[in-house]
């Protein structure tokens, strides 16, 4: 039996995630957001014009409601933008990263040793223009999983196999050596 050991990991020298250089989203998937906003805006707006027309007492208030709707609509699709162009990701040689967020930064990074199970997803309006979504299921659960959206569909076709491919070497290496340690006893 080899000796154990858990010496100290001087925190300076690791890596540092910070400084690898994430590769954007499509730039077709800010009109993929964007059609999505406009669907939802229409919807707002047809909720808010059936309530003026059948709640008169609501009329008075015609140009409050209308200037409401139109900031909400400016600062939605003023994040939405914002949110898109943070939007980020790298394959390294041991793990996926993801990075996104408004306001505060998320980043989230998924040892390909953890990687359960892959899904790649086609939005119709995404699939008009020929993007997909690549889902990562993790050990952890779905507080481990991530959705990395806005892929170009060929592009996400070949992480989704190099992650298999990874997925699979790391299986075989798991039960050779299952397989040695009931050879030994």
């Amino acid at each position: 039996m080899p000796d154990f050991t858990n010496n100290t990991i001087e925190l300076d020298l690791l890596p540092k995630f910070e400084d690898v250089q994430l590769k954007p989203l499509s730039t077709k998937y800010w009109k993929v957001v964007l059609i999505n906003i406009i669907i939802f805006l229409l919807f707002l707006a047809a909720g808010i014009s059936a309530v003026l027309y059948f709640k008169e007492e609501a009329r008075q208030y015609l140009f409050i409601i209308i200037a409401m709707y139109l900031t909400f609509a400016i600062l939605l699709v003023l994040m939405y933008n914002i949110g898109v162009k943070r939007r980020g990701f790298a394959v390294r040689e041991k793990d996926i990263i993801y990075a996104s967020g408004v306001l505060a930064l998320s980043t989230t990074i998924v040892p390909f040793t953890r990687i359960q199970h892959i899904a790649l997803h086609e939005g119709l309006i995404s699939r008009m223009f020929q993007l997909g979504e690549l889902q990562i299921f993790t050990a952890g659960g779905s507080s481990g999983s991530m959705h990395i959206r806005g892929i170009e569909i060929a592009e996400a076709k070949n992480i989704k196999a190099l992650l298999m491919q990874q997925i699979n070497e790391t299986d075989t290496v798991e039960i050779i050596a299952v397989k040695e340690d009931q050879d030994e006893s």
